[in-house]
């Protein structure tokens, strides 16, 4: 049997997405196959949307990762959702759920922002001696959806990400199952983030949680002037936008959605 699936990306992250909720545990054994970038199709993760409330506009989202690990929050795969999901309906607005909590979502175009909750910064939770660096790094706590690990460094692109990635998760407990990023102020209220999300095998070209997480460390920690916005930079190059949602204590992270194909995956 065969199922149809767009390729898509948030900005550089990007997502096998196919409709039509089946047994989770079939998609979490399918996904580690199709997201391998050499012998499979290749993505971040395999993303599930179904329509559950046609009339209201709601979806229910499964994102598994490159491991099998199901996403209690991937804000790029919800993104994508949504856009795909104005494609098919013709909606502009809607709410998505991923593990039970909902999220809203505007499209404008190519332009799809969500919103995204975000706890108390737990400071100082981790102290990481890197080689290299003539101190440690301080990695700062948030729970955006899923767990984030953010420190704040002068050059994102002196660090070693995946040997400090790799030594993170192999002696800091508090790294296990996390999402770590490097954050870089650049002045005003802007921002440069590389994030290793947890349950994939290499580093995100960008991460919209981490960018939520970023914003949020960096204002608590001072080094945003006041203003309303944050303009986050990744790899991919094209930056993501984080604001403070007006009527709930949430955030808003918006950024292009792109399709890249059309195909069929073999459930075989």
């Amino acid at each position: 049997m065969t199922v149809a699936f767009r390729k898509v990306h948030g900005s550089g992250n990007d997502f096998l997405l196919v409709t039509g909720f089946e047994d989770e545990r079939e998609w979490r054994a399918l996904g580690p196959r199709v997201c391998e970038r050499r012998t499979g199709v290749g993505a971040d993760g395999l993303v599930v949307s179904t329509v559950v409330g046609e009339a209201s506009a709601v979806l229910n989202v499964l994102c598994v990762n490159q491991d099998g690990s199901v996403a209690t929050l991937c804000a790029n795969a919800l993104r994508c959702a949504a856009w795909c999901a104005s494609l098919d309906h013709g909606w502009s607005t809607m709410s998505l759920v991923m593990e039970g909590i909902p999220h809203d979502a505007v499209v404008e175009g190519r332009h799809v922002r969500v919103t995204v909750e975000a706890g108390d910064v737990g400071p100082e939770r981790v102290a990481h001696r890197h080689p290299g660096e003539a101190a440690p790094l301080v990695f700062d706590a948030v729970r955006v959806g899923a767990e984030h690990l953010v420190a704040l460094v002068d050059d994102v692109e002196r660090i070693d990400f995946p040997l400090l990635v790799r030594s993170l998760r192999a002696r800091e407990p508090a790294a296990a199952g996390t999402n770590i990023s490097v954050v870089q102020p650049l002045g005003g209220r802007e921002l440069v983030s590389r994030t290793h999300e947890n349950g994939a095998q290499e580093e995100a070209l960008s991460c919209a949680s981490g960018a939520v997480a970023a914003a949020v460390v960096a204002a608590r920690r001072g080094t945003l002037e006041a203003g309303a916005g944050v303009t986050v930079h990744n790899r991919a190059g094209t930056p993501l936008t984080v604001t403070a949602h007006t009527e709930r204590s949430s955030y808003w992270v918006g950024g292009p959605v792109t399709h890249v194909f059309d195909g069929r995956l073999d459930l075989a």
